[in-house]
């Protein structure tokens, strides 16, 4: 009975012994000190999906910059996508669309959005019908190329010059004749007509505050709110084309943006600077619970070779 006594006293310690030691050999094996090993990992914070729009390596010049040079940098960098704009595309054929599919797919990136042209601030019907039209096209184009969003614009009345003053109000009178109203109207009946197309393409048509009709933030908003309920229907915002100042007018959309274009001018900008407080920004997009992606737009004189790679660098500090 004294021995059985004995080793009841010391099972316990045995088993205390025999546990420490497995935990300390499984922290030993992982590199770790023994008494790390029961510690969890912190979690760590959600990461936005960066993109670059290869506009970023063009800006409009004469000589188109190659797509798929943009997607190899894209690849090089560290993005995780890249937005194509359909007017640097070098022509629309099948075979070239599967070669930019494949060039991304083989890189590790992926296509989230096609930004496209038009405007529905047309007053005959006729002119408005060429750019659903051209819009409808766009979705194929989207579609075939795998990319699941479309950049849209509402148009303008192109009634004044587009200089420094213009990007500095946003004012723009309508034609003679007609009223802004008129031209919300035309807007919500043209992307109605548009995102019958986008629901059975399941492509998304994400209106973005673009100039023109959609520099009044209540003119965008009453366009998007009566579509809002369509499963293609979104919002891109984009934090440069703001009249004034842009926070409480990017904190307003914010809540409903599906993708977020993000502007840099290193070098100074093309048609106009901005000084534009990227901390902030993130974090009116984390409040706003925003998880998709935002693309860049460098939109400076300098080189796109270094000017993008500083943009990537900043945005990687304030959007971890």
């Amino acid at each position: 009975m004294e021995n059985n006594h004995k080793g009841s006293e010391l099972a316990p310690s045995r088993r205390d012994w025999l546990k420490t030691s497995m935990l300390g050999s499984a922290a030993l094996l992982a590199g770790v000190p023994a008494q790390a090993a029961p510690e969890a990992k912190k979690k760590e914070g959600k990461r936005y999906p960066l993109a670059v729009s290869t506009y970023s390596y063009w800006h409009f010049q004469q000589e188109k910059y190659p797509i798929e040079k943009v997607i190899e940098h894209a690849a090089r960098l560290g993005f995780d996508g890249v937005e194509i704009l359909h007017r640097q595309m070098e022509n629309e054929t099948i075979p070239y669309m599967n070669k930019l599919k494949r060039l991304a797919f083989d890189n590790g990136l992926s296509l989230p959005l096609l930004s496209i042209h038009q405007s529905f601030v047309q007053p005959k019907a006729e002119d408005r019908r060429k750019d659903v039209e051209h819009t409808i096209k766009c979705i194929n184009l989207a579609t075939q190329m795998g990319i699941p969003a479309i950049r849209m614009n509402t148009g303008s009345w192109r009634t004044v010059k587009r200089d420094a003053n213009y990007y500095k109000d946003g004012k723009e009178p309508p034609m003679e004749g007609f009223t802004d109203k008129d031209a919300i109207r035309w807007c919500i009946d043209s992307m109605g007509e548009c995102l019958v197309a986008a629901e059975k393409a399941g492509v998304v048509l994400a209106i973005e505050n673009h100039w023109g009709l959609s520099s009044n933030i209540d003119y965008l908003l009453e366009i998007y709110k009566p579509l809002a309920s369509s499963p293609a229907m979104g919002m891109n915002v984009d934090t440069g084309n703001f009249v004034g100042d842009p926070y409480p007018q990017f904190e307003r959309l914010a809540p409903y943006a599906t993708i977020v274009q993000a502007k840099t001018y290193y070098g100074g900008g093309h048609f106009y600077d901005l000084e534009l407080d990227y901390k902030r920004i993130a974090s009116i997009l984390r409040k706003a619970n925003f998880k998709g992606y935002i693309s860049l737009e460098m939109e400076g004189k300098e080189d796109p070779e270094t000017a993008v790679s500083k943009s990537l660098k900043l945005f990687r500090e304030v959007f971890s």
